[in-house]
Formats: structure tokens, C-alpha cells, sequence
């Protein structure tokens, strides 16, 4: 069965952002550069309005493609 859009969300916030809420990531990058943290800014909302407007399938072939790939590299790490 189909994931729905705010399961795929919340995966792949897991996924890049791991235990760290989305909002707080933007604001410990951006206290530790505000250069950075405003490119980190407007990363998230991009990141935000590609998952918006992409459809459910395609954001759960993503998610697929990116835990897989995550997988592999923390395979080669142990």
C-alpha cells in the first residue's frame, strides 16, 4: 500500500535530518554561521516545496532511492 504524502514527509525528514527537528537544524546552522544558516533557511523551504508539490509516488521512489543509498554507505562504514 502506498505511503501518503505526510509519512514520505516525515521519512524523509528522518532520513536528512535524523533526531533533529527540521527548524532546529536551520537554527543550530545558522548559529554557527548566518551565512550558512540562510542558505540552510532557504534550503528547508525549497526542501518543503518540492515535497509539496511532487506527487506521493514519486517522493516515496525518492525516499526508497535515498535509504538505500544511505544503507549501503553505513555498510561500508562498519
Amino acid at each position: 500500500m502506498p505511503l501518503d504524502k505526510s509519512e514520505i514527509k516525515q521519512l524523509l525528514d528522518r532520513l536528512i535530518f535524523e533526531l533533529t527537528d527540521p527548524n532546529d537544524w536551520v537554527q543550530d546552522v545558522w548559529g554557527l554561521s548566518p551565512l550558512m544558516g540562510e542558505s540552510a533557511a532557504r534550503l528547508f523551504e525549497v526542501y518543503e516545496a518540492l515535497v509539496d508539490c511532487c506527487p506521493p509516488e514519486q517522493l516515496e521512489s525518492l525516499w526508497e532511492r535515498l535509504y538505500a543509498e544511505s544503507q549501503a554507505a553505513n555498510a561500508h562504514q562498519n
